[in-house]
C-alpha cells in the first residue's frame, strides 16, 4: 500500500463526556484508568480510533461499552491534539459529549471499569487534558440549551417544574428564584401540564409536565427569557 513518505504516524484516540441528571443534580460519568499512566486515577471514558472505524462510530462504541446505550443525543465538540497531552505517544483525542437520564439508564453502567457518577460541583481531578474536556463541554452545554431542546434528553418524558429548575441551575451554575422560574417558563407556553403529580420528596406533590416539542420546534426562542445572562453564552 501506498504511503506518505517522511511522515511520522499519530496515534487517534476519542473520549466521552458524558452528562447525566438524576432529578436533582447534574452529573458526569468517569472511570478509573486501567492502564499506565495514571493508572487508578479518574478519567473520562475513551479508546483508540480502531482501522476502518469513523471517529463517530468509535464513541459510539465507547459508549455502549460504558453504559450499554445506543442511540443517545452524542455531538463532536473538538480535537485535542497538543504534543504533549500523552506521556507515552503522540495522541490526536477526538472529544464527544452524550446527555442521559440516570434513572432511565442506572443499571447499565458498566462497573467493570469502576465508573462513578459525580455531582458536576465536586468533580474529581482528572488525567491529561480532561478537565479542559470537560469545562469546554459545560460551555457548549450552556450554548446549546440556550437554543435547541438539548436539556431534555436529560430529562425523563414528564418531569416536575423544580427538577427543570434544578437542571437549569446545574447547566448554568446559578440559583433561579423558583416564583419567577415558574412564571417565566410556564409564559412560553411550551409545556403541557400534566394530571398526575411527584410525591416522592414533598406532601404536596408538584405536577408533571410534558414538552411540547412540535410548538419548541417553532418557538424555541421562547426558552431565553429565562436563561442567565445568554448574550454572555459562547
Amino acid at each position: 500500500m501506498t504511503r506518505y513518505s517522511r511522515q511520522t504516524r499519530i496515534l487517534v484516540a476519542v473520549d466521552c463526556i458524558i452528562f447525566g441528571f438524576d432529578g436533582q443534580e447534574l452529573k458526569l460519568l468517569l472511570v478509573k484508568r486501567h492502564i499506565e499512566p495514571e493508572k487508578g486515577n479518574w478519567s473520562l471514558m475513551g479508546g483508540f480510533v480502531e482501522p476502518g472505524e469513523s471517529f463517530e462510530c468509535a464513541a459510539t462504541r465507547v459508549l455502549k461499552k460504558l453504559t450499554g446505550l445506543e442511540n443517545v443525543y452524542m455531538e463532536q465538540l473538538s480535537a485535542f491534539g497538543d504534543p504533549e497531552r500523552d506521556p507515552i505517544e503522540r495522541t490526536v483525542s477526538v472529544a464527544y459529549f452524550s446527555l442521559i437520564d440516570i434513572n432511565k439508564y442506572i443499571q447499565q453502567i458498566s462497573h467493570e471499569y469502576d465508573a462513578e457518577w459525580f455531582p458536576i460541583k465536586k468533580l474529581p481531578e482528572v488525567i491529561f487534558d480532561h478537565s479542559n474536556m470537560i469545562e469546554m463541554a459545560k460551555e457548549k452545554l450552556r450554548y446549546k440549551a440556550a437554543f435547541h431542546p438539548i436539556l431534555f434528553e436529560l430529562l425523563p418524558e414528564k418531569f416536575t417544574l423544580p427538577q427543570l429548575q434544578s437542571l437549569y441551575e446545574g447547566i448554568y451554575d446559578a440559583a433561579l428564584d423558583k416564583r419567577n422560574f415558574s412564571r417565566k417558563i410556564l409564559s412560553t407556553t411550551l409545556l403541557v401540564k400534566q394530571k398526575d403529580k411527584e410525591k416522592e420528596t414533598s406532601k404536596r406533590g408538584a405536577f408533571y409536565y410534558k414538552l411540547d416539542r412540535k410548538k419548541y420546534a417553532n418557538k424555541f426562542n421562547a426558552f431565553l427569557n429565562f436563561i442567565p445572562n445568554p448574550q454572555k453564552l459562547k
